[in-house]
């Protein structure tokens, strides 16, 4: 007697027909046949054979993070693939490997870079949209920027599109980082004169004078995320330059009172530490041919206990105002690490689940109060 039941599936490879056979008990052999399932196929062109390596990575492992997370195979001879799976996943692996082809271009592959695309790309997304417009490119020094997933496609192009935008989101969703890329676009472009960099010092409340070095360095660490993106598209020297001919700016948000800023890309980061009278004097500062990009995260406010955030008193006053665009973006649009979508989440159903609690609490007492 068997005490387990045992499981094979053998895959005949020219038709992809799968035959399950399970082992029930002695002289009792139970055989399925599935319906053949037909391979999904299509070419990749122009040949290149070290964009071909590049896109499949060593001993084919970006083939495989793909066949994981979509549950097909994928096989392939040079240009030539054959998928086999579900008909919407073989259309979805399609769309992911035409499009890893096209970064294969200027951009060497690694396992993370594919885990980031599959995860940007919106898999889900893309099954319901198999028409979607292409992403929006942006020029920099360093090469070009695309957009990934659909909300990063709708926000670049809403900025693109207006004079000030919102971006209100978690932490690792990419609203900085393209804001940044935007800005940079621009400036090649010849569309503005200077960028400029502005965020709320709350750590040190707004008041620097005690900290040492001149204003570029007393406020440097609060603007690092966006220095780090500068760097990566423009080079550490050419940024250092511009700095130096005031072509890129960086002030503390207090220091704009009373200025009005003409053809430039403005970015306030962290715009969740504003107050209400903070964020009227900045959105009043904007001149003609300007561009304004706020971003901010309304879970992580670091003001004083009881001061409102003007990035939430903004949502409600200018929602419907012509000319003013909000993008918001989910934990699912996190592209980071894996781990920090989930950590997102965990908070989220967190704060979610003490919000109810206390609901709860407050209903009951009011209940008994009334009794």
């Amino acid at each position: 007697m068997f005490d387990v039941a045992l499981f094979k599936s053998f895959r005949t490879r020219p038709t992809g027909v799968i035959l399950d056979f399970i082992l029930i008990a002695p002289g009792r052999l139970k055989t399925t046949l599935n319906a053949p399932i037909e391979p999904h196929r299509f070419i990749l062109e122009p040949f290149e054979a070290h964009r071909f390596a590049n896109l499949c990575g060593q001993f084919n492992e970006h083939l495989r993070l793909i066949e994981q997370r979509l549950t097909i195979e994928i096989r392939n001879r040079g240009n030539q693939f054959e998928l086999i799976g579900e008909p919407k996943h073989t259309t979805s692996a399609e769309n992911i490997l035409r499009r890893l082809y096209r970064e294969t271009k200027g951009t060497e592959l690694s396992p993370d870079t594919v885990h980031l695309f599959l995860q940007e790309s919106a898999v889900q997304e893309l099954d319901n949209h198999p028409s979607a417009e292409p992403a929006v490119a942006l020029r920099t020094k360093k090469g070009m920027i695309r957009p990934r997933g659909l909300n990063q496609q709708r926000y670049v192009k809403e900025i693109l599109g207006n004079d000030i935008n919102f971006g209100i989101g978690p932490a690792g969703t990419g609203k900085t980082y393209l804001a940044v890329a935007c800005a940079v676009d621009a400036l090649e472009r010849e569309q503005v004169r200077r960028i400029l960099l502005v965020r709320p010092a709350v750590e040190a409340g707004e008041k620097l004078g005690f900290l040492p070095g001149d204003l570029a360095q007393k406020i440097d660490p609060y603007l690092r995320p966006l220095y780090d993106a500068l760097y990566e598209m423009l080079g550490f020297e050419h940024v250092a330059k511009l700095i130096e001919r005031q072509v890129i700016e960086i002030a503390p948000l207090a220091y704009m009172r009373g200025r009005t800023l003409n053809n430039s890309f403005i970015i306030l980061d962290e715009s969740q530490n504003t107050t209400v009278e903070q964020m009227k004097m900045f959105l009043t500062r904007i001149g003609f041919g300007s561009t304004a990009v706020i971003t901010g995260d309304i879970t992580q406010v670091d003001l004083p206990k009881g001061t409102k955030s003007g990035l939430n008193h903004v949502i409600d006053v200018l929602k419907d105002v012509p000319g003013i665009s909000f993008t918001h973006f989910t934990s699912k649009d996190v592209v980071r690490h894996p781990l920090v979508q989930r950590i997102v989440e965990a908070y989220e159903r967190f704060e979610n689940r003490v919000d109810d609690d206390s609901t709860r609490l407050s209903t009951a007492r009011d209940t008994r109060r009334d009794a």
